[in-house]
């Protein structure tokens, strides 16, 4: 009786690895069932960057913006139904958050190579935030895959639990630290901001009201930004937006953290050491980077038969 146990235990294991399913995610995932997909993200995310270099930023925020509301699954491409309200429409998304043409492409495109859809839009987010950071000059790292998307998505949620650039020290710890990351993580991932830009709305207060900033820098956020209206105007996070390096962490020891959240990272805390490390250690910042980015991709994964492969990535199936 123990042996039949055994082996029927066997076959049910062997079912559930040949149908992919997994409880836990490995880079692997893809390899026999579509080798082709991921070399073929990889060409549509460099076309886009290509296109535009901005995209690249665009592409890494949407993967943080994903996991940071109730793990990674792809709940930030869901448009609003009946049963809920997009998080598109959240604060720190609406007139915001973009890209998501290109992740619609990435879909088309790697269902069209793999026969069928086999690859899931969350596993698409992971590996376009990836191959966009290897296209701005930044590091590589193995995407842990397997990842299923949710059939829900949360607005309310979305607008707790993203961090807010008006945050200081202690919030931006406790915020990180409920999704399971830890400082070093914290400093790391906002190393993001290496790339991209920044609405006129959010750095307002920071340029006009705030005395730990250089005031050159100030006088220079003014001309782009005005005390009143322009909200939607853009500035760089650092000198460099579309280059993955070093000049964000130079920036802060200096002084010219853009938003409020930024210098708050070098401000007399408990950060200042790891930001004046990675201002002049381009290695020690991109392993790091590397590392947190795979911790971040293994917030709360859907897998096994949790949540679905969606046919589009808007949409529940």
């Amino acid at each position: 009786m123990g042996s039949y146990n055994f082996c029927i235990a066997v076959l049910v294991m062997f079912n559930l690895s040949f149908m992919g399913i997994s409880a836990s995610l490995n880079p692997y995932f893809y390899a026999k069932v579509c080798p082709q997909a991921l070399p073929t993200i990889k060409q549509v995310v460099g076309a886009a960057v290509k296109q535009e270099r901005r995209m690249g930023a665009s592409l890494l925020r949407l993967h943080f913006h994903d996991c940071f509301v109730n793990g990674c699954d792809a709940s930030i491409l869901l448009d609003s139904t009946s049963a809920f309200t997009s998080e598109k429409n959240a604060l720190p998304n609406a007139n915001s958050a973009r890209g998501f043409e290109v992740i619609d492409r990435i879909k088309y495109e790697v269902d069209k190579v793999c026969g069928w859809p086999v690859v899931s839009c969350a596993d698409i987010l992971a590996v376009a935030a990836r191959d966009s950071v290897v296209a701005l000059g930044g590091p590589s790292w193995e995407v842990q895959l397997g990842r299923r998307d949710s059939t829900t998505a949360s607005e309310s949620k979305a607008n707790d639990d993203i961090p807010s650039p008006f945050m200081d020290l202690p919030e931006l710890i406790n915020s990180f630290k409920k999704q399971g990351l830890n400082v070093e993580d914290l400093v790391a991932l906002s190393g993001g901001h290496t790339l991209g830009l920044s609405q006129c709305r959010l750095f307002k207060n920071r340029i006009y009201n705030e005395t730990n900033i250089d005031p050159n820098f100030a006088h220079q956020g003014r001309a782009t930004c005005p005390p009143n209206g322009g909200d939607s105007k853009l500035a760089p996070l650092d000198p460099s937006p579309a280059s993955f390096d070093t000049n964000y962490f130079s920036n802060l020891v200096s002084k010219k953290g853009l938003l409020h959240s930024d210098q708050a990272l070098y401000n007399g805390g408990q950060t200042d050491y790891l930001v004046k490390t990675y201002s002049k250690n381009f290695g020690a910042f991109s392993k790091d980077f590397a590392s947190s980015m795979i911790k971040m991709g293994n917030i709360k994964p859907l897998t096994g038969k949790r949540g679905q492969i969606r046919l589009d990535c808007k949409k529940v199936n």
